[in-house]
């Protein structure tokens, strides 16, 4: 398909989807990487709890805590 067919579909609102390969799409800055930390006993609980509570895992509760400070100190 050339691109001004599909820059038209797309205009007049039909779904383009099904014409693009996304099985390679990447999020730029949002790939994942694995890293070890270790916690003290006590921290892991208090994580753990605080897991429960939420209804998440204890990797959720970390992400979202790790992110909330490091978006306070870039404000």
């Amino acid at each position: 398909m050339k691109a001004s067919d599909f820059d038209r579909k797309f205009d007049e609102g039909e779904n383009v989807i099904a014409e693009l390969d996304v099985s390679k799409a990447r999020r730029p800055g949002l790939e994942q990487q694995r890293v070890n930390v270790d916690f003290p006993s006590w921290m892991v609980e208090r994580l753990d709890r605080e897991a429960k509570r939420l209804g998440v895992t204890r990797q959720s509760v970390i992400k979202i805590w790790i992110a909330d400070r490091l978006e306070r100190k870039v404000s």
